[in-house]
């Protein structure tokens, strides 16, 4: 049975779609034993600090309460076979609790490493990662009217850290509501079934077909 990491980075907290939407999946999943919950969107990690960055450097910094947050962030993913992350868009980029979390998880000589070339280096086990993004215009298709500044950052700093199997599942348009809204969240979850299936166990798929604009 795999274990989920999922972490909801809205502000809407556990009321969000995309939340609520990978919740009900994973919980109904047969492959999945456990799924460890974090809303980090209403109980945001602290920001670094100067503690922090000292400990960072020291020989002996996991000694300092000040990276003990960092580690027990760094050890939950570790321990989790599957990696789901919830965020909106905000301002053409990832909010600022997700901002925090990255900054938590990626440590020099604990995550990632840095190569005689000088390169960063991932320490971590690659694992299946599904990314729901929730955004209020368009991003993709030929209705983006706004760039996407996320998709690309947290392909680079995910894989900093050795995590490449990434799945962007993305629910657009939520400010044209009523049935834009429908089709977008069925769109997401048919994506979102459809990439477990092909990751995490197999099991039949009710809809044959998952919006391809959903998936990058």
């Amino acid at each position: 049975m795999s274990r989920a990491l999922l972490l909801n980075f809205s502000p809407h907290g556990k009321a969000a779609r995309a939340y609520r939407l990978a919740a009900e999946v994973l919980r109904d999943w047969p492959d999945i034993g456990t799924v460890i919950d974090r809303q980090l969107g209403g109980e945001p990690l602290s920001a670094l600090t100067c503690d922090y960055a000292t400990a960072v450097t020291s020989v002996a910094g996991m000694d300092n309460v000040a990276i003990h947050a960092s580690e027990r962030q760094i050890v939950e993913l570790e321990s989790s076979d599957l990696l789901v992350l919830c965020t909106p868009l905000h301002n053409f980029t990832l909010p600022a609790a997700m901002k925090l979390w990255i900054d938590q998880v990626v440590r020099i000589q604990r995550s990632f490493g840095v190569n005689s070339a000088g390169e960063k280096v991932g320490l971590l086990k690659d694992r299946p990662t599904f990314v729901l993004v929730s955004s209020g215009g368009f991003i993709l298709g030929e209705q983006a009217r706004q760039p996407d500044f996320l998709t690309p950052y947290l392909k680079a700093i995910l894989s900093c850290i050795g995590i490449q199997q990434l799945t962007f599942i993305y629910l657009q348009g939520s400010v044209r509501g009523g049935e834009a809204i429908e089709r977008g969240v069925m769109a997401a979850r048919e994506a979102l079934l459809r990439g477990l299936a092909g990751t995490v166990g197999r099991r039949s798929i009710a809809g044959d077909e998952a919006c391809g604009s959903c998936l990058a």
